[in-house]
C-alpha cells in the first residue's frame, strides 16, 4: 500500500485529476488460491479500505482490488475483480470486471465471478470516464465494445486497467484492440478518434509471468516498458499534433525483439529473487552456449556480486570449456568456482557396479551428480538455483531428471535453441555504455562457435539439428499438440520449476498436458 501512495504522492503537486493504477494492484496478480485463505481476502479488503482514507488529502485515484460479489457459489471464493474509485477519502466501485479469461495461463472463474451489469463512467473533472477491465477490452461481445455508440453511453472517455503478460508482439496487440475501441474500422495508425483511451498495465514479474507495463494514451504517449513510471499526461478532446520526426500514431519503438525478450527475463528473475528475499544466485556454468546467456541474464538482473558460476568438469569436458566459462565470469564480475566431478563420479561406479553406471545411466549419474554440487553452494550460502535448460530440450526430454533440470526458476525455458543463440548475438552485439561491453563480445567466442554437447561422454555432441527441429516442435507446443518424445517426457516437465514465459504458450501453468493418456 505504501507503494501506492508514494506514486500518487510524487505527483500530486502537479494536480493530477485522476491517477490510474493496474488490475488488482492491492493484492498482485495473479493471487490465485490464496483467494481461498478467507484471512488474505480480509486483509486485501482491510486494505483497500485503508489506502481510500490515507488518500484522502490526495487526486482521486482508480485502484485494481477485489470485493466480495453479490452471489455466492460453493467452495469458491466468490469475489469481483473490481477497479475502485478513492476520492476525499471514500470509496465506490467503478467498474466489475464482466469477462473472466479462461485459456493459457488464466483461470479467473476459479476465484471471480463476473459482473452482473456494466457500471455507468464516472465523472472526473466533468468528463464521463468509461472504465473497464483488461479483457474486457479484448472482447466485442462486452457492452462497451468497439461497435458500440460511446456516445449513447455517455462515455467521453475510455480507461482499461490490465494485468496483462509479455508475450513477444503483447504490446502491438494491446494498441490494436484499444485502437478498435476508439475506431473499430480503422488501424492504429489511421485512427483519429474523438473518444481518449487509456490503457494501465501491470510491471513486474510473478512466479512465471512477467508483466511488462507499456501503458499509453491512444494516438498521443506511450510509457516504459520493463520499469515502473509515474507520468502525469494531459487527455483531452483536443489532440496533440505529431511533432515531425515522431513515431505515426500508434508505433511501437522497439530495438529489437531481442533486446525485448532481454528485458523481460531480466525483469522476472529480478523481480522472483527480490520478492522472495533471495540474496544470491548460483548456476551451473559449463562453458556451454545456455549457461552462459543464463549467466549474463542473472549478472543483469541480480547484480555480479549476487551471482556465482560453477564449473564441474568431468573427465569429458573439453579444457577449453571450463576456461570459456572462467572467462565469461571475470568479464561479467560474478563469483567463479570449480568442482572437479572426477571423486564424485569414481565413487558413484564404485558403489553402483558397472551395470549401473554404464551408457545412459552413467551419463545421468554425471548429471545428478552436478546438481549435488550446485545444490551444495546453495545450501551454504542461501538463495536458489537457476535453471540453464532451453524450450527445445524441454519439449524432446533432452535433460536428465533431478539432473539439469534441477532449479528453482528457468529463464531460457521458453526459447528455443536458435532463440539462445540469437539472444546470445544480441548480447555480444550490444553497446551498454561499457558495463557490460568487451571487446569481440561478452559471451568467449568458443561458446559461440562450438558444436552443443552435454559432455557426459567422449566426443559427445547434441545427436539434433536444432534449426530444423525448433520450428517443428514449437508449432506443436503452441497447437497443443504432442509427439512421441514430447509424450515421453511429460512426467518430467511436471517436475521442474517455473519457466519465465516470453512466448504464446510456454510450459508450465498454460499448457495443464497429462502424463497418463490411458
Amino acid at each position: 500500500m505504501r507503494r501506492i501512495l508514494d506514486a500518487a504522492e510524487s505527483v500530486a503537486d502537479q494536480q493530477p485529476d485522476l491517477i490510474v493504477y493496474p488490475e488488482l494492484t492491492v493484492c498482485g496478480y495473479p493471487p490465485r488460491d490464496i483467494l481461498y485463505d478467507a484471512s488474505f481476502v480480509e486483509a486485501v479488503q482491510a486494505a483497500t479500505g485503508d489506502l481510500a482514507r490515507q488518500a484522502k488529502e490526495l487526486p482521486p485515484l482508480l485502484v485494481g482490488s477485489f470485493a466480495p460479489a453479490a452471489r455466492k457459489l460453493y467452495q469458491h471464493p466468490s469475489l469481483n475483480n473490481i477497479a475502485c474509485l478513492m476520492q476525499n477519502g471514500e470509496m465506490k466501485i467503478a467498474q466489475i470486471k464482466q469477462l473472466l479469461p479462461v485459456y493459457d495461463v488464466f483461470y479467473e472463474p476459479r476465484w471471480f465471478l463476473p459482473g452482473e451489469k456494466t457500471l455507468p463512467p464516472i465523472e472526473i473533472a466533468g468528463t464521463k470516464v468509461g472504465v473497464m477491465i483488461c479483457e474486457d477490452m479484448w472482447d466485442e461481445e462486452y457492452p462497451i465494445h468497439p461497435g458500440a455508440d460511446l456516445k449513447a453511453l455517455g462515455a467521453e472517455m475510455l480507461i482499461c486497467i490490465s494485468a496483462s503478460p509479455y508475450r513477444r508482439g503483447a504490446g502491438e496487440g494491446r494498441l490494436h484492440h484499444a485502437t478498435r475501441q476508439v475506431r473499430p474500422e480503422r488501424s492504429a495508425a489511421q485512427t483519429k478518434g474523438d473518444v481518449p483511451f487509456v490503457f494501465v498495465n501491470l510491471v513486474g514479474g510473478n512466479d512465471e509471468l512477467i508483466f511488462d507495463g507499456g501503458s499509453f494514451v491512444v494516438e498521443d504517449e506511450r510509457l516504459a516498458m520493463f520499469e515502473e513510471e509515474v507520468r502525469v499526461i494531459e487527455v483531452g478532446k483536443e489532440r496533440r499534433k505529431r511533432k515531425d520526426g515522431e513515431a505515426e500514431v500508434g508505433e511501437l519503438k522497439v530495438e529489437s525483439e531481442e533486446d525485448e525478450v532481454f528485458k523481460a527475463l531480466v525483469l522476472g528473475l529480478r523481480d522472483f529473487a527480490d520478492k522472495n528475499r533471495l540474496k544470491h544466485a548460483a548456476l551451473g556454468l559449463s562453458g556451454g552456449i545456455d549457461s552462459s546467456v543464463a549467466a549474463v541474464i542473472a549478472a543483469e538482473a541480480l547484480g555480479p556480486e549476487r551471482v556465482t558460476g560453477v564449473a564441474i568438469p568431468s573427465r569429458f569436458t573439453d579444457a577449453r570449456s571450463t576456461e570459456a566459462a572462467r572467462e565469461l565470469a571475470s568479464r561479467l564480475g560474478i563469483g567463479f568456482e570449480t568442482v572437479e566431478l572426477e571423486k564424485m563420479h569414481k565413487a558413484a561406479e564404485q558403489a553402483l557396479g558397472p551395470e549401473r553406471s554404464g551408457g545412459v545411466a552413467g551419463e545421468n549419474i554425471q548429471a545428478r551428480l552436478r546438481m549435488i554440487a550446485l545444490m551444495s553452494f546453495v545450501n551454504q550460502r542461501g538463495g536458489f538455483l537457476i535453471n540453464t535448460s532451453n524450450k527445445t530440450e524441454l519439449t524432446v526430454g533432452y535433460s536428465t531428471l533431478y539432473g539439469d533440470m534441477a532449479g528453482a526458476i528457468s529463464p531460457l525455458g521458453d526459447l528455443t535453441k536458435p532463440e539462445v543463440y540469437a539472444l546470445a548475438r544480441w548480447i555480444n552485439g550490444r553497446d551498454e555504455g561499457g558495463r557490460m561491453k568487451h571487446e569481440g563480445g561478452m559471451i568467449p567466442e568458443f561458446v559461440m562457435t562450438r558444436k552443443p554437447s552435454a559432455e557426459l561422454k567422449a566426443d559427445q555432441v547434441d545427436p539434433f539439428d536444432y534449426e530444423t527441429i525448433s520450428p517443428e516442435l514449437e508449432a506443436l507446443v503452441r497447437a497443443d499438440q504432442s509427439n512421441a518424445a514430447m509424450r515421453a517426457s511429460e512426467h518430467k516437465r511436471w517436475q521442474m520449476g517455473p519457466v519465465l514465459k516470453v512466448s504464446e504458450k510456454s510450459f508450465g501453468k498454460g499448457r495443464l498436458m497429462p502424463i497418463t493418456r490411458r
